[in-house]
């Protein structure tokens, strides 16, 4: 990915302030991943940034997808607004909690 100079200002602005983990689902990042976490501008206008960062939160790829394609998270879900509402933050690991755990007593 190609960042213009303004972008690679800001982005370096923000990793230094804000915390390496993404604002909706609390996924931590390393020096290694860095490059999976997006600097989001909350207000979604690329030219408000604030050098206290007040405009931006870190979000990793896939909460950054599903914060840019809301009428996209799948069937059968309602789109109301007061339902959308009440889903956020997203966590995409969320319904991982479900599942049946793995038997490592062998």
């Amino acid at each position: 990915m190609v960042r213009s100079n303004h972008e690679q200002s800001y982005r370096a602005r923000a990793l230094k302030l804000l915390p390496w983990i993404c604002a909706h689902c609390g996924r931590e990042f390393d020096c290694k991943k860095l490059s999976q976490l997006i600097i989001h501008h909350k207000d979604h206008n690329h030219h408000n940034n604030p050098p206290d960062s007040s405009n931006w939160e870190l979000l990793c790829v896939y909460c950054h997808d599903n914060e840019h394609q809301p009428d996209q998270v799948g069937p059968g879900l309602d789109d109301s607004p007061l339902n959308c509402e009440s889903e956020r933050p997203f966590t995409p690991f969320a319904r991982h909690a479900n599942l049946p755990k793995r038997n490592t007593a062998a």
